[in-house]
């Protein structure tokens, strides 16, 4: 029998503050996964993009090899293998046992697996900005850092917002995935709160209305960042 709303009230205070700790979790978790993310995304686009056959052939290979393969097994290949190998080395070595934190094993991981996706992001938003913009700031004796935040990272991000806001919207939920590995994550207290209280289904309902209300507010955010990195676009072509 299903329970009713009154009902469903009632048990979900008792899991109030489980369940606001998970989202804190989940909100943290997004929020480090996409700057590393980002990070691996500029780095693999830079060397897609270099001289050098060596780096070109390693963000080929590593862009390949992270998209081919599920984001699920990428986890847990991730994970239980640095365990693994880590563990090795600290009894090789006669050192204490280390263990990987959930946590952090899910932000190295979400951040290497949607770092590939930001490359191809990068590279192509980096091709669509003209090559003369670069060699103008030189010009006017900028250095390759002012130019790249002054001149090419403006101008790059109008091309490469759709393509992050789009891999934004679904490594946030991605996070979900971490609840094999034993984070508190909303998807994980839902699932224990549901279960405790034998109300599962409620609960993963109420865990779909806060990952739905998320998207909503990373919505309002992506245009208002897409009004002000293509604002004078907009102007100007009108």
């Amino acid at each position: 029998m299903l329970p009713t709303f009154t009902q469903f009230a009632a048990t979900l205070d008792d899991f109030v503050p489980l369940l606001l700790h998970g989202v804190w979790i989940t909100l943290q978790l997004a929020l480090l996964s996409l700057l590393l993310g980002l990070v691996f995304g500029l780095l693999g686009a830079g060397a897609k993009l270099s001289g050098c056959r060596a780096w070109r052939f390693c963000a080929q290979l590593y862009t390949t090899l992270i998209r081919g393969v599920p984001d699920l097994l990428l986890m847990l290949l991730i994970f239980y293998g640095a365990q693994t190998g880590l563990s090795r080395l600290t009894q090789e070595l006669g050192w204490a046992y280390i263990e990987i934190d959930p946590f952090s094993a899910g932000v190295l991981t979400l951040g290497f697996i949607y770092g590939a996706y930001f490359t191809e992001t990068f590279r192509g938003a980096l091709l669509a900005v003209p090559r003369g913009q670069f060699q103008a700031a030189k010009a006017l004796g900028m250095t390759f850092s002012q130019a790249f935040v002054h001149v090419i990272f403006p101008q790059m991000m109008r091309f490469a917002l759709p393509g992050l806001g789009n891999n934004w919207m679904v490594l946030l939920k991605a996070t979900a995935l971490v609840s094999i590995i034993g984070l508190a994550d909303l998807i994980k207290v839902a699932q224990v709160a549901g279960k405790s209280s034998q109300q599962v289904l409620a609960f993963l309902l109420m865990a779909a209305s806060v990952y739905l209300l998320l998207s909503s507010v990373s919505s309002l955010a992506l245009r208002w960042l897409a009004r002000r990195y293509c604002g004078g676009v907009q102007e100007s072509s009108r």
